[in-house]
């Protein structure tokens, strides 16, 4: 019996179990992958107050290493269910926890691009993460698709490793910050491929071209030997939402006090309905719910 269970090892998670923990409360962290989240792997973060130039490998394991030194329990297993009542119970891949308090964290996975043969080619020529995998591409043509600050990012990234860079946008303008769209038009070896999509894959095996199609239906063939897909992110809320209310977009109705619909679980990090999904934003989600559960927690033993 645990006075709260954090599900998600992310920033959110990490700051809310710092907290609870500094609360003297005791926490166990669910995590089905490893701590981190999507930071890990963007390779310099510049807008984190304090920590300038930091890997997000680097923050992930200071975060880490800040939350275990507090005494915060690390158990790295799915949970797929939420029972819930006076005291919740999380159902995992590995057993049943009881906790007074909830808080999902569970940040989200990349979106699909969902193109016929996609799924086959993961590992093969398709990824979405630049820096685990931009390295196997060195001296190759690739393409990056997107046009927010992931995808832009992964563009300069892989402009140091790769020969040709294509950044493929559906759009003539980009969602990312003007000053990465800047340092992009800076670099000799990316080509700008906008206002169009890509319709079809190519491959042998491995991942050989892409068919890209622009607004007014002309169709243009890429060789390149990867396809980095940068469109977003969808919250991995589903295995909740029979105990808390989703939006549309599946992501948790829940206000800045990280309130659910569900009275003692709370929700914290990109999963929330919120206007800016940063990091900055997922620790202060963090802070607010493990204060806000701390709250609860202290009603009912009352």
């Amino acid at each position: 019996m645990y006075d709260m269970i954090i599900i998600g090892a992310g920033p959110a998670g990490m700051t809310a179990a710092i907290y609870a923990r500094r609360a003297e409360k005791s926490v166990l962290v669910l995590e089905a992958r490893s701590y981190g989240g999507q930071i890990v792997s963007t390779p310099d973060i510049e807008n984190y107050p304090a920590a300038p130039h930091i890997s997000g490998f680097d923050l992930a394991v200071k975060m880490y290493e800040q939350a275990t030194a507090l005494g915060a329990e690390f158990k790295f297993e799915r949970a797929v269910s939420i029972k819930d009542g006076e005291t919740k119970t999380v159902i995992t891949s590995g057993g049943s926890y009881e906790a007074h308090a909830v808080i999902v964290a569970v940040g989200s996975e990349n979106r699909r691009l969902g193109i016929e043969g996609e799924e086959e080619l993961i590992g093969r020529g398709i990824s979405y993460c630049a820096t685990c995998d931009g390295a196997f591409f060195r001296k190759k043509d690739v393409a990056v698709v997107g046009g927010g600050n992931t995808a832009l990012e992964d563009a300069l990234y892989l402009a140091d490793l790769a020969n040709t860079v294509y950044l493929i946008h559906r759009r003539e303008g980009f969602r990312a910050d003007e000053s990465t769209v800047a340092r992009l038009r800076e670099r000799e070896n990316v080509k700008f491929v906008l206002n169009s999509r890509v319709t079809k894959l190519i491959a042998e095996g491995s991942l050989k071209a892409v068919e890209v199609t622009d607004n007014d239906g002309s169709k243009t063939l890429l060789e390149v030997k990867g396809l980095f897909a940068a469109i977003g992110r969808i919250p991995e809320n589903k295995d909740f939402g029979d105990v808390i209310d989703l939006d549309e977009g599946g992501y948790i109705r829940a206000g800045e006090n990280c309130h659910t619909n569900a009275a003692g679980i709370f929700a914290a990090g990109d999963n929330r309905t919120k206007e800016l999904r940063q990091l900055v934003t997922a620790a202060a989600d963090g802070a607010v719910a493990a204060t806000e559960a701390i709250k609860y927690i202290a009603e009912l033993k009352q």
